[in-house]
């Protein structure tokens, strides 16, 4: 019989590295480390002070005690959920399923079961925060080998808008089918910059394009309005997820029956969270892509969740994103710079293999991560001709 481990939480450490990760390690008493990776880098001090807040609640906990851990990290305080708090706690938790993962000499997804696949596919972003040069972009993506990528929709756009904004989101579409035809599947964000009237305009005229989906269709909020204003005639999937944090929050989407792709991020969710999450979409017969346009501990985290999951038919990553290029005046940095051996995120073919090795399967190079610029990132400011806010 194993011996159950005593070692116990010892330190709690915040990393910041190029272009804009947030990597959080928990240590042992006895030297063992695991790593995670906390999200939303536009409120990274808030961030950072969140993971010290409740490092100081877990010291001298055992190791092995991840639902406890997450329970009181999650629901401890009398004032809980939220981006900054479900991120924070996200990271330590992936981390802590890091430790158990070495500890037992097995996977992360062995852990919840045992992998349903030997590969998982994957999707790759074309077009920048205002999309340009989509063709060229989706034709080099072809050439790495992925079958489908993922675009923003549209800039800048108004309550009501110009039909000029309106053909311009369908050219873009209609230009990639007229360069590779439906040898690639095409998603498209409106990245929740769109309001419902022009929502509805925009649908309207894609909806013959045979989309993968459209993602965040209405600004955050207004997940209630997706079925009076998307009717039951479009053919058109509709995706959704990304921001919201828990089973709590995604069962009223799913209850309503108003979403046909679910989005949640590791880096918000949590490990466990996000595998509970998986199994209640199954029941609704939902797909899960989980949202992923982050570093390298949450990519390696999400394909833990997708490597044991039925209903992930493919998952986000974000090499060659343009948040990896100097956007806003950050440092460069790609997927790649931070692990000891890359080659367990790597592609073939535009698809992952079932991760082999132990805890998250990546091993986080420590110098690499000590050695990365410092870097903050400011709000877009994004606005309208007339000088009003837009959406970003």
């Amino acid at each position: 019989m194993r011996e159950r481990t005593t070692a116990r939480v010892d330190r709690i450490e915040t990393f910041l590295v190029a272009p804009r990760w947030i990597l959080v390690r928990v240590t042992t008493d006895d030297g063992a480390h695991g790593w995670g990776e906390a999200i939303v880098p536009k409120r990274v001090r808030a961030v950072v002070g969140a993971v010290e807040d409740m490092a100081e609640n877990l010291l001298g906990t055992p190791a092995g005690h991840i639902s406890d851990m997450t329970w009181r990290m999650r629901n401890g305080a009398f004032f809980r959920g939220g981006p900054i708090l479900a991120t924070a706690a996200a990271a330590i938790e992936q981390a802590l399923w890091d430790l158990a993962g070495h500890r037992l000499a097995a996977p992360v997804h062995d852990l919840f079961g045992g992998p349903v696949r030997t590969s998982v596919r994957a999707y790759a972003w074309v077009g920048g925060d205002r999309p340009r040069d989509v063709v060229a972009h989706v034709q080099a993506r072809q050439g790495q080998g992925f079958d489908m990528v993922k675009m923003n929709a549209t800039e800048e756009l108004d309550l009501i808008d110009r039909p000029a904004h309106v053909d311009a989101v369908v050219e873009r579409v209609a230009a990639i089918r007229d360069a590779v035809g439906t040898e690639i599947d095409v998603a498209l964000d409106f990245h929740g910059r769109v309001h419902r009237a022009m929502a509805r305009t925009l649908l309207r005229e894609l909806d013959g394009y045979r989309l993968a989906w459209i993602e965040e269709p209405l600004p955050p909020g207004h997940e209630d309005a997706y079925g009076q204003v998307f009717s039951n005639d479009r053919s058109t999937p509709i995706a959704t997820g990304e921001r919201l944090t828990s089973r709590w929050n995604v069962r009223r989407v799913l209850e309503e029956r108003v979403v046909d792709v679910l989005q949640p991020d590791v880096s918000l969710t949590g490990i466990a969270e996000l595998v509970a999450i998986a199994r209640q979409a199954e029941a609704y017969d939902v797909a899960v892509a989980p949202h992923c346009p982050n570093g390298p501990v949450s990519l390696a985290a999400s394909l833990q969740v997708a490597s044991a999951s039925v209903n992930v038919p493919v998952l986000e990553q974000s090499v060659g994103l343009h948040y990896h290029e100097g956007y806003a005046g950050l440092p460069r940095g790609e997927l790649f710079d931070y692990l000891s051996d890359p080659g367990p995120l790597r592609t073939d073919d535009g698809r992952f293999a079932v991760p082999g090795g132990a805890g998250l399967g990546v091993e986080v190079d420590a110098e690499a991560v000590a050695a990365s610029p410092p870097w903050s990132l400011h709000d877009p400011q994004w606005r309208l001709e007339d000088g009003r806010n837009a959406e970003w």
